[in-house]
């Protein structure tokens, strides 16, 4: 498998290549959960699951030489595909991949001499981002919700955590501040949303940015990273994500 990337002078060159590769197998296990599920064909040889630079992914046979110029991801991940519960069976995935991109990123710190602070830096800005597992089964927006919930601040129509009366697919994008009196609610309201992840990419929210809400699994997603626009979501009644709509599909 090729390294891709470096050489790496600087904690934060480290980390752009983490992002990147945890782009590309959260999308993985999300977005493209269709594709990757066929993919690993439990008849096939052990397969890996690697997460690129590029914010891409690909799934295939781990590095042939001996050691491999990276560490390798968790091998044979084909194999239990069809001996668990899809979600069971990505959520491990997604722990194997978590544990890969940490030492994929120390390998990369200790190889180009990385000192102590440096270190603790790459390790901070890694540990502000939700693992790939929180991602996947939706821990961290979950835990966003009971904060919500447990709040005394009023819900508003067009916020994200609203549930509208009428059935139709759950969107948001902040309101603007009306006066002076609502700054301290819309102030409250922000730092909740500011908790929210997007369910594909895992970055989290941002007032400028329409979202959407999957009402099956309730996790939320930029309408771009799920390909639907603000035009789009009004005449969605009930919105599945792609997770969800391929859930239920009938295995071979």
């Amino acid at each position: 498998m090729d390294a891709g990337g470096g050489p790496f002078r600087t904690a934060e060159d480290v980390f752009r290549d983490f992002r990147g590769r945890r782009a590309g197998m959260i999308k993985a296990l999300t977005t493209d959960v269709e594709k990757f599920y066929q993919q690993c064909d439990p008849e096939k040889e052990n397969l890996c699951l690697y997460g690129l630079p590029t914010e891409t992914w690909e799934v295939t046979l781990p590095a042939e030489e001996v050691p491999p110029e990276l560490p390798e991801p968790a091998l044979g991940i084909n194999f239990a595909r069809d001996g668990m519960e899809e979600k069971d069976w990505l959520a491990l995935v997604a722990v194997h991949s978590d544990a890969w991109l940490l030492s994929v990123a120390f390998y990369f710190g200790a190889r180009f001499g990385f000192d102590k602070e440096s270190r603790r830096r790459l390790f901070n800005m890694i540990n502000n981002l939700p693992t790939i597992y929180e991602v996947v089964t939706g821990t961290t927006t979950k835990q966003s919700k009971e904060k919500t919930s447990n709040s005394n601040s009023k819900n508003k129509s067009n916020s994200k955590t609203s549930r509208p009366a009428e059935p139709q697919a759950k969107v948001s994008k902040m309101p603007p501040k009306e006066d002076e009196d609502s700054g301290a609610e819309d102030e409250e309201d922000e730092e909740d949303h500011e908790n929210t992840l997007c369910g594909a990419c895992g970055d989290n929210y941002a007032n400028d940015e329409f979202w959407i809400c999957c009402d099956v699994c309730e996790k939320w997603f930029h309408g771009k990273c799920v390909k639907i626009t603000p035009a789009r979501a009004e005449h969605i009644k009930q919105y599945k994500c792609p997770s969800c709509s391929t859930s239920k599909r009938a295995r071979v």
